[in-house]
This record gives structure tokens, sequence and C-alpha cells, in this order.
């Protein structure tokens, strides 16, 4: 009995999130179920076709994007990733003295000159 105590103690104090669950898929699924039934159903043939920007489509929507497109989101995720490790060191700038100082020159250098090679090998170019 003791085992069951100690469920039900565990169950209580988990009890709110499960109900927080439970009321946010209810909620959706609600939602989903009542704009289906309280939709308009007027199924022409103008409002099946493609949109394209207001003209009729002249080609297939699915064709391949250049890889450069590619690479300029990766340089972008990764100097991104750059700014966001500078944020926690400003904070902690005077705690971590000249030796954090040092090693986020290094950090930084690093990122210059991938990005000085990015440039040369014209990665950031948009042909």
């Amino acid at each position: 009995m003791v085992g069951l105590d100690l469920l039900a103690e565990y169950l209580s104090k988990y009890s709110p999130i499960l109900i927080f669950i439970v009321l946010a898929l209810g909620f959706g699924l609600v939602t989903l179920a009542l704009s289906y039934l309280v939709q308009p159903k007027y199924p022409e043939a103008e409002k099946l076709t493609t949109y394209e920007c207001g003209s009729e489509p002249f080609s297939d929507s699915r064709m391949p994007f250049p890889i450069r497109y590619y690479v300029i989101a990766m340089l972008f995720v990764i100097f991104d990733i750059e700014v966001i490790f500078l944020y926690p060191w400003a904070i902690t700038f005077y705690d971590l003295g000249i030796i954090g100082l040092i090693e986020m020159l290094i950090f930084i250098g690093l990122f210059v000159v991938a990005y000085v090679y990015a440039w040369q090998k014209g990665a950031l170019e948009w042909d």
C-alpha cells in the first residue's frame, strides 16, 4: 500500500500539468472541428485552381532552389550563433578577467577568418 500512496502523491503533484495538456489538446481539437463544421462550402472550379500572386501559373512550382541559397542560409545561422555566444560572455565579462577577453578575441578572430574566406570564395554573392 505504501507504493500506491507514493504513486498517488506523485500524480497529485503533476496533475495541473496533465490538466493543462488535456485542456490545450481539447481546445485545439474543438476549434478544428468547429471551424470544419461552420465553414462555407462552395466548391467552384475557380476556387480549386492553383493561386500564384493573382496570375495563372505557367510552370511547375516544384523547381529546385540553387545551392547558393542554402550556403547563405547556413552562413547566416553560423554567424547568428556567434552573436548568441557573445551575450553570456558580455554578462560575465568582469568575472572572467583578461583570460576571458583573450578567449573571446580568439573566438571572434576565427569567425572573422571564416567570414573573409567565405567572402573571397564568393559565397556571399547573390547572382
